[in-house]
């Protein structure tokens, strides 16, 4: 009969034997920050760890060259179970790792690299899943989505993840669900002194717009967050700008009610087009992130894993607040969860800011690295070797699933 006492042993001391190469590899990410889709080098240091432990590594999963699958354990092709352990190490533009990412890829790279040693004695595998520009700043952003549609989550009977945090906290709190658009007036060029009555002056239609935004925040529901920037507004004060652009990010509580919020700012800028004479053309420049369906049996699987290693892990957050994640998209097609783990004494440090950023280069924050990196392998091993938990997550993943669509 399977220690799993032993086994989790066994993986904790493994990731403190690690424990060097992970901070060095935490490091040198948080030092060289790579946006969506362009972290080359991140992906190529995170995967090259797992292939010289002998993990076989697919390199452009799911058509991203950045995105990378390893499977350790049982063959690709054996029967389930699979539990996925999710990377993420995309950076924000100007900004570096102001969101920690440094700190989750290597946190799935030290789980893989632990439950390797334990592998011969779980019944399944681990695929450990490089998964690229999750910040919507990046072009197409959404590796997860992608891989979602891709089919890649077909296979996969429940995943995890870690996010650093300014509180230890694994709870049921749904994230927003999210959307991207820009929105690209076209006018007509003029001398702005000598023959303004012969212009259409696009950047007037983006400032219309922005305003109509704004007034049409006080009419939605208090959940609702929209916020953009522009993104083009004329190339000189004495021309009158014939191009303009805005880009906006909408978040609701749900995908249902977000549509609804999302034909209004369209039609925002329908307005605004047509007070002015311009030409509007639109797109959603990513794929909509869903708002996260939590699994209450893997949040307490993780929960008593944490708190076993020391972690004062709370089921409630202290502090409010919600962003948008896409695994979202994840967890609302397997059974899913995500860890936070404080990375900062600091409770009111903001995310996406440079105080984050130093949080995720301080020690507080590799020792948070090391400690999700533990939490994820005893939470896989579990799932790995007791078929009821896998059983029970799904049954309340069907349960949570039917209540959404109600």
């Amino acid at each position: 009969m399977v220690d799993v006492k032993q086994l989790k042993q066994r993986v904790c001391d493994a990731v403190d034997r690690r424990a060097t190469e992970l901070i060095d590899t935490a490091d040198w990410i948080h030092a060289h920050p790579e946006i969506g889709h362009q972290e080359v080098e991140a992906s190529k240091r995170l995967a090259g760890m797992l292939e010289t432990a002998g993990i076989p590594v697919e390199m452009g999963t799911a058509g991203m060259a950045t995105a990378f699958k390893a499977v350790l354990g049982a063959p690709a092709n054996t029967p389930r179970p699979r539990v996925a352990i999710l990377a993420e190490y995309d950076a924000l533009p100007g900004l570096g790792h102001g969101c920690g990412h440094n700190l989750i890829g290597t946190s799935a790279i030290g789980a893989g690299l632990a439950l390797q040693e334990v592998a011969a004695d779980l019944t399944g595998s681990i695929w450990v899943l490089g998964t690229p520009a999750e910040e919507s700043a990046a072009p197409n952003s959404g590796g997860k989505v992608h891989m979602v549609n891709a089919g890649v989550f077909n296979d996969v009977d429940a995943a995890i993840m870690f996010h650093p945090g300014t509180e230890s906290a694994v709870t049921l709190d749904r994230s927003l669900a999210a959307r991207g658009f820009e929105f690209y007036f076209h006018g007509r060029a003029a001398h702005a002194a000598g023959a303004p009555e012969e212009g259409i002056n696009a950047l007037d239609a983006v400032v219309l717009m922005y305003n109509a935004v704004s007034v049409l925040r006080q009419q939605v529901r208090s959940d609702v967050r929209i916020h953009g920037i522009i993104l083009s507004g004329g190339a000189a004060a004495n021309i009158i700008p014939d191009y303009a652009a805005i880009r906006y990010r909408t978040r609701a509580d749900d995908s249902e009610y977000l549509e609804e919020v999302v034909q209004r700012v369209v039609g925002c800028a329908e307005g605004a087009a047509r007070a002015t004479g311009c030409r509007l053309e639109w797109k959603e420049y990513m794929p909509g992130y869903e708002n996260t369906m939590p699994n209450k049996v893997l949040l307490e699987l993780m929960t008593t894993n944490l708190r076993s290693i020391g972690v004062a892990v709370n089921n409630e957050r202290r502090r409010s607040g919600r962003g948008s994640t896409d695994f979202g998209n994840v967890s609302r097609r397997v059974p899913g969860i995500e860890a936070r783990i404080a990375i900062t004494d600091v409770l009111e440090t903001p995310g996406h800011s440079v105080a984050f950023r130093e949080a995720a280069g301080s020690d507080q924050g590799r020792q948070a690295m090391l400690v999700a990196a533990k939490g994820l392998a005893m939470t896989a091993v579990d799932l790995l070797t007791n078929p009821d938990y896998l059983k029970k997550a799904k049954s309340v993943f069907d349960d949570d699933l039917r209540a959404a669509r109600r």
